[in-house]
């Protein structure tokens, strides 16, 4: 009986046991309740509320804060350096000459081929037939060449030149005032959200170059919001998310759902937030591709459903080193979307550079868009305004 009865004492330890287990249990429990899967699910019962749904499905706790955590390595100290107020005048002199010199360097196939044409020539009827061959083969077309060279030949005859470096400059001079109808600023001050949808082909730069402009519409302090519209290219979604994680910028996106609805819940997210300036990254296509170009046409007019003036920008990433190529491409996307302007990009390797002269002189049909970025690298400040004077002295030789 006693025996029993002492059997009987052990249930209070496993009593005190259980008491235990609701400290070990509180260790999982506050784990569920952050990872993603139950933070999403409420969110996926809210599709009525556009921008509600798609930001938290972009941004979730778990994925950005191990970013965070890493993140402050890289790009804490660019930003530490830039506030020091004594430097940073003299620190932008440095950052413009650098520019100027990686693009004079991307563009020295075309500029060596010219420039050296100069040197210690006769000017006669034989330098302007080779500098006609040198402009049409660094894809400036027929048309340009022509139109450049009708301008020399008059301003020669009229100051009566006979040196060939003068002759140089002259070309040079010319060339700018032939890109300058191509010389345009993005205007920020307009009101916002500034809705942009940028197009362009596979490989061309573009979400690349829409991680460049967030930095470069933050510098000038306006809040930015993405869009990854980009649902067919294969990890064209994480790329943009880690350019936002990058920016410190918000990217909407949905996981093989519709880019229309994506830019749709962008533009009225970036309205209930008061961003700044929305761009929406769509699909890589080729002009060829009509069934995908008829789904661009989809998503603008979608856009314009969330805003009736929207977008209010409708870019184009075009390959610098694609050539005569290039025309048919702004020619597609311009007839489709009706483009406001361009973004160059590659202008650092292989490029000619004479495509611009293309464009400005409406070569085969094409409209001379503005163009209001170039890049000349893969680093977030490499992507920079058209200037003309610029870009003719990189080609020509200040």
């Amino acid at each position: 009986m006693f025996s029993f009865f002492k059997k009987k004492t052990p249930p209070p330890s496993p009593g005190q046991d259980r008491a235990q287990e609701p400290a070990a249990a509180p260790v999982p429990a506050p784990d569920r309740s952050s990872a993603p899967p139950p933070a999403q699910e409420p969110i996926a019962q809210e599709p009525a509320a556009p921008e509600v749904a798609p930001s938290e499905v972009v941004a979730p706790a778990a994925p950005v804060a191990p970013v965070q955590a890493s993140a402050p390595v890289q790009p804490v100290p660019v930003p530490a350096p830039a506030p020091a107020p004594a430097p940073a005048p003299q620190a932008a002199a440095p950052a413009k000459s650098s520019w100027l010199a990686r693009l004079k360097t991307g563009l020295s196939r075309t500029g060596q081929s010219l420039t050296t044409l100069f040197v210690g020539v006769k000017v006669d009827e034989d330098l302007f037939e080779e500098l006609e061959t040198a402009l049409i083969m660094a894809d400036t077309g027929v048309d340009a060449a022509q139109s450049l060279l009708k301008g020399l030949r008059e301003r020669v005859r009229q100051e009566r030149i006979e040196d060939g470096d003068r002759v140089r400059q002259v070309l040079r001079e010319l060339l700018a005032e032939h890109l300058r109808p191509l010389e345009r600023r993005f205007d920020l001050d307009r009101p916002a959200p500034i809705v942009t949808m940028i197009a362009g082909v596979n490989g061309a730069g573009k979400t690349t170059s829409i991680g460049k402009l967030a930095r470069t519409f933050q510098q000038q302090d306006r809040r930015v919001l993405l869009a990854a519209g980009d649902t067919f290219r294969a990890a064209a979604r994480e790329q943009l998310v880690e350019w936002g994680r990058r920016n410190d910028v918000t990217v909407i996106a949905q996981e093989g759902g519709d880019p229309a609805a994506v830019a749709f819940d962008a533009v009225k997210s970036g309205q209930a937030r008061g961003m700044g300036v929305v761009m929406v990254d769509t699909a890589g296509r080729l002009p060829t591709q009509l069934h995908l170009m008829e789904e661009v046409k989809k998503i603008k007019r979608v856009i314009a459903k969330a805003d009736a003036s929207a977008p209010h920008e409708v870019l184009l990433v075009i390959d610098g080193n694609t050539g005569q190529n290039a025309l048919a491409q702004i020619k597609a996307f311009d007839q489709a979307l009706g483009l406001t302007g361009l973004i160059v990009t590659k202008l650092d390797g292989t490029a000619k550079g004479g495509i611009l002269a293309a464009v400005a002189a409406g070569a085969q049909g094409v409209r001379p868009v503005p163009v209001y970025w170039i890049g000349v690298g893969e680093g977030i400040d490499d992507l920079q305004p058209f200037v003309a004077d610029e870009f003719a002295g990189a080609l020509l030789g200040n």
